[in-house]
């Protein structure tokens, strides 16, 4: 039987379960599976195309075989597994933070430089899913007037945070609407020293405070849009904010462009470039909402307008599917560049 023999570590996870997803969708060709977990998850047992298969305790020896490897289990894991994965030949590619701002390492979003995957030395990462669908919106923009500064605020759904967090907005609704005693845990992050409830409420603040009281959130998707985008110098200033939505990333862009380009002319560039679906209608009250891109895997972009507070500005309204475009979609697209 053609094909390769794939690893999914994390496979227990929401994006692990979408890993499996999206790669019988595309019909990647495997030709075995490999489904790798913490301890705690060792033993349980997926089914993939009618068969079960046994989840294994991920070790260095695990990867002994195995062509690409999918990583979705944290930094920790990454860093501890990752390398391991590439020294016994796979090809791994990381969806955490781990590598992505490492000089040797590609960070790829298929739609804005698949070119430089093919530089990879067996690591390859996986972006910020903030960053891939706005690095997604602005490429075709750069390409027809250039960037001459980005402002972005996000409004980010729980499943970013993972199970638990949704498993706990839920809960949270369910106790408001109730008038029962609301459990916190894992907003703004879990073994935070305070947490908040989401639950109807808004949250500006994804994961820790770091330099000038910007969260590494904000950094990652300023960093990560730069290596990207190779377009090191770019000025971009982020604000992240976690809401009460379940699934799907939604984001306020702001480009500033070098040169002249109409709501017309953006709406136009947007929708021949790869991965968008342009949803842009004012007076039919039309533009993208995050429950209408659960389960799909482009970039929705609304609300295309003039900012005219400066010379060449638009605004623009960007939403997309954070565990599939945001992680396991991207991921398996970077391997199908590849093969």
């Amino acid at each position: 039987m053609a094909g390769y023999n794939v690893a999914v570590v994390g496979v227990t996870g929401m994006v692990g379960q979408t890993f499996i997803e999206v790669l019988q969708e595309r019909k990647f060709p495997i030709k075995g599976w490999k489904l790798l977990a913490s301890s705690r998850s060792a033993g349980q047992k997926i089914a993939i195309g009618g068969k079960d298969y046994t989840v294994e305790e991920a070790r260095p020896e695990s990867f002994a075989g195995i062509d690409f490897a999918f990583f979705s289990a944290g930094g920790e894991i990454s860093r501890q597994l990752a390398p391991e994965a590439v020294e016994k030949g796979a090809i791994v590619i990381d969806n955490s933070s781990a590598f992505r701002l490492e000089p040797e390492v590609p960070l790829i979003v298929p739609e804005v430089n698949a070119e430089a995957a093919l530089r990879h030395k067996g690591l390859l990462a996986n972006p910020n899913c903030s960053t891939t669908q706005m690095v997604v919106a602005l490429q075709p923009l750069q390409l027809a007037a250039g960037l001459k500064r980005v402002v972005a605020a996000t409004y980010q759904s729980v499943s970013g945070a993972g199970r638990e967090a949704v498993d706990e907005l839920t809960a949270q609704s369910l106790a408001v609407l109730k008038d029962q005693e609301v459990v916190k845990e894992r907003i703004p992050y879990q073994g935070a020293t305070r947490h908040y409830q989401i639950a109807f409420n808004m949250v500006p603040q994804i994961d820790v405070f770091d330099e000038d009281d910007y969260t590494k959130e904000e950094l990652k998707m300023i960093l990560e849009t730069r290596k990207i985008m190779g377009l090191p110098g770019l000025p971009i200033t982020v604000t992240t904010v976690r809401v009460p939505v379940f699934n799907g990333h939604s984001e306020a862009i702001n480009a500033e462009l070098e040169k002249p380009l109409s709501p017309g002319e953006a709406r136009q560039v947007l929708a021949g470039a790869p991965g968008i679906i342009v949803q842009d209608d004012p007076a039919e009250l039309l533009y993208p909402m995050p429950v209408d891109t659960v389960g799909r895997d482009e970039v929705f972009i609304g609300r295309i307008r003039v900012d005219r507070s400066v010379p060449h500005g638009l605004n623009m309204w960007v939403v997309s599917d954070n565990i599939r475009k945001g992680a396991a979609t991207n991921s398996i697209q970077i391997a199908e560049l590849l093969i």
